[in-house]
């Protein structure tokens, strides 16, 4: 990632526009970890419940990421690095709860986590839609993009994987597409603590070169 200097990384979410979106995606995504979560459970399915999991994370993202608009630099660097924080954690989380489903291997029901991602997969493409314009900004503006990015990579590669339980009638595929998202979780959460951290220090050291100009 570049500095935050980078004009690319200047946009602070200051537009009505992008507030708008961000009460339409809090929306698609609070309503869609309920019913993705409620489905893994039932079909057993552990990538369902990771993909859920990144669903609860990016409606905390964005409701954070619209609180924390216009505020300043300190306080919208330390909400990045708690989103970044949590996204780490949330894949350890899955990849500890893949590696312990691998020891019971229940196989899961492949038409329920085929429906549901497809379901899912369309509730991600219309948020990337609505955020294409918005890919770069300051660390809060990116994770709202990444984190809806990793939405819709998690929905297909989870569709991918109930064709794959469904062809071998094991659970290996599903299992195997939750380690893909924790790895994918991890690689966001690097990014968001590396940006946010910078941006954080570029604050401090602005702060005091204007108190030492004063």
């Amino acid at each position: 990632m570049a500095g935050c200097c980078d004009s690319k990384h200047s946009f602070e979410g200051l537009s009505q526009k992008y507030k708008q979106v961000l009460y339409w995606i809090i929306t698609i995504n609070a309503l869609m970890f309920i019913v993705e979560m409620s489905a893994g459970i039932g079909a057993q399915s552990q990538a369902l419940q990771a993909d859920a999991l990144d669903f609860l994370a990016d409606t905390l993202t964005y409701a954070l990421s619209l609180w924390v608009i216009g505020k300043a630099i300190a306080i919208r660097s330390n909400v990045a690095i708690l989103k970044g924080i949590s996204l780490l954690l949330m894949a350890l989380w899955v990849f500890g709860s893949t590696v312990y489903r691998i020891f019971v291997l229940n196989s899961p029901e492949a038409l329920t986590m085929g429906t549901v991602a497809i379901a899912a997969c369309a509730a991600n493409l219309i948020c990337v839609y609505l955020l294409r314009e918005y890919k770069d900004g300051d660390a809060n503006v990116r994770s709202v993009w990444l984190c809806s990015r990793n939405d819709a990579i998690g929905n297909v590669v989870v569709v991918i994987a109930a064709f794959g339980v469904w062809g071998t009638d094991t659970p290996w595929p599903d299992l195997l597409v939750a380690l893909f998202l924790a790895v994918l979780f991890l690689s966001s959460a690097w990014q968001i603590l590396k940006q946010s951290i910078a941006e954080k220090r570029a604050g401090e050291s602005k702060k005091i070169q204007d108190v030492h100009s004063h």
